[in-house]
């Protein structure tokens, strides 16, 4: 493997002023990276929904055409979810971006080697699907321009970030789902309107 991008140094960049954007936190790793970067109330974690961190991103995207809407996720959850990927790219939300941090395990489960450990290639999956830029990102050069797209490229897009199999330690966001449902909608729609 040739990753040499630390996950959560990557995260940390995406999120840094992030203004309104609208983040889905894909189950484990990638929720605990966006904790990591800084728990906030237009993050919403996922504890145990597994593979459908997209799907919730384009729901979202498809509900707020004129916010910016991130998904950050990990290969194991993406790849458990790949026809997510072929319905993005049919309805082809311009404000929808999809970020994998492919660490080439599956770490929720012992860091076995995920299907990208063997050459699958999720990033010409999506460009398959559709999707209006799909790459791999392997280096510091190429993570600076994932900001750029994340927060103005024209969508769908899909990153497939090349980081190290770390362990690190655990940035746990909140686990009362009622709790992040309703501090994600009150942030999103105001408290009148979220409850409506």
């Amino acid at each position: 493997m040739s990753a040499r991008l630390h996950r959560r140094e990557v995260v940390k960049a995406l999120l840094e002023n992030r203004g309104g954007l609208l983040v889905i936190a894909g189950l484990g790793s990638a929720a605990w990276d966006c904790t990591a970067a800084g728990d906030h109330p237009l993050t919403f974690p996922l504890w145990g929904a597994m593979g459908s961190a997209c799907m919730m991103g384009l729901g979202l995207a498809l509900a707020q055409p004129k916010r910016r809407v991130l998904v950050v996720t990990g290969d194991g959850e993406m790849l458990m979810g790949l026809g997510s990927l072929a319905t993005i790219g049919a309805q082809r939300p311009r404000n929808l971006a999809v970020v994998v941090l492919d660490n080439e395990r599956d770490g929720e489960t012992g860091m076995q080697k995920s299907h990208t450990g063997y050459g699958v290639d999720l990033a010409a999956v999506a460009r398959a699907c559709g999707f209006a830029d799909s790459r791999i990102v392997r280096n510091n050069t190429e993570a600076a321009a994932l900001r750029v797209g994340v927060h103005r490229g024209r969508g769908p897009l899909f990153y497939q970030v090349k980081v190290r199999p770390e362990t690190l330690p655990l940035a746990l966001p909140p686990r009362d789902g009622a709790y992040l449902k309703h501090r994600f909608r009150e942030a999103l729609l105001g408290r009148t309107a979220a409850t409506d």
